[in-house]
C-alpha cells in the first residue's frame, strides 16, 4: 500500500490511494494526472471518494467513468443519511459529517491506519472558507477533526503550507514551532508539505488553537471579538481572506 499526491491544477493534490493491481483515489477535479498513473502503473481505478461538490475536486469524475466503467463513485455529500463507514477492501472509512466550507462536506477517517483525506475543510496551519455553510459549522466540524489522534495522517486537497504559516506567523509571532516549520519548508521550496498529523496541527495551527492567548490577543487587537471561539474562528478566518 502507497498513498500518493498527483497534482492538479495550480496547488490541488488528487490523493492515490495505490495497491498491487488497483487503486483508489480522492477528489479528482481533473482526470488527466489520474488515467496518466493509471497508464504508467498499470492499474485499475476501483473506488473514487468525493468528499464535496466544487469542480476542483468532482471535474475529472465523469471521465474516468468513461475511462473505467466498473469505477464505484462515493459521493457520499449527496445522501442526507450518510453511512457510519464505507468498507472498500482492507480499508473501513468513517465517514464524517464536516459542513462548513461546504454544507454537505465529508470527510474520510481510516482509523486502522490513521489516515484523514479532508477536503477543504483543514489545512495544515489553515482551513477552508465557508461557502455555503456557516462558521458554526466550520468550528464544530474543526474541533471534531482536533479529536483525533495525535498521530493521524493529514491528506486535504490544496497545497497551501506556506503561505498559511505566514499567517499563523503573523497572529503567533512567538510560537516556535510555526517558526521552525516555516523554516524548514522555505529551505526546500518544491517539496509536496503533506500528509500532516493532527498532533503538528495543534501546534501550529491557527484556526485549532482559538483558545491560545496570543491567538485571541490577535483577534482583540485587530478590533475582534474573541469572547466565543466561533466568532474568533470567524475573525481569523476573514484575516486570512486578506492576507
Amino acid at each position: 500500500m502507497t498513498i500518493i499526491a498527483l497534482p492538479a491544477f495550480q496547488d490541488n493534490y488528487i490523493w492515490v490511494i495505490k495497491n498491487q493491481e488497483n487503486f483508489i483515489c480522492v477528489d479528482p477535479g481533473d482526470a488527466s494526472p489520474v488515467m496518466a498513473f493509471a497508464a504508467q502503473e498499470k492499474l485499475r481505478l476501483t473506488h473514487i471518494l468525493l468528499t464535496h461538490h466544487h469542480a476542483d475536486h468532482i471535474g475529472g469524475v465523469r471521465e474516468l467513468e468513461h475511462y473505467f466503467p466498473d469505477v464505484m463513485v462515493h459521493n457520499l455529500f449527496e445522501l442526507t443519511q450518510k453511512p457510519e463507514f464505507i468498507q472498500l477492501g482492507q480499508y473501513r472509512f468513517n465517514i464524517l459529517n464536516t459542513p462548513g466550507h461546504t454544507q454537505t462536506h465529508v470527510c474520510y477517517f481510516e482509523p486502522n491506519q490513521r489516515w484523514l483525506f479532508c477536503g477543504d475543510t483543514l489545512f495544515s496551519a489553515g482551513c477552508g472558507r465557508v461557502f455555503d455553510g456557516t462558521m458554526a459549522d466550520l468550528y464544530a466540524s474543526l474541533q471534531q477533526l482536533k479529536q483525533l489522534p495525535d498521530d493521524t495522517q493529514l491528506y486535504c486537497a490544496h497545497e497551501y503550507t506556506r503561505h498559511n504559516l505566514k499567517f499563523a506567523r503573523t497572529v503567533e509571532p512567538h510560537n516556535l514551532a510555526i517558526q521552525k516549520y516555516l523554516h524548514t519548508l522555505e529551505a526546500n521550496p518544491t517539496q509536496n508539505s503533506l500528509p500532516s498529523t493532527i498532533g503538528l496541527e495543534k501546534k501550529i495551527n491557527p484556526f485549532l488553537r482559538l483558545d491560545k492567548p496570543e491567538v485571541r490577543a490577535f483577534v482583540q487587537q485587530q478590533g475582534g471579538s474573541s469572547q466565543k471561539p466561533e466568532a474568533c474562528l470567524a475573525y481569523l478566518r476573514k484575516a486570512k481572506d486578506f492576507f
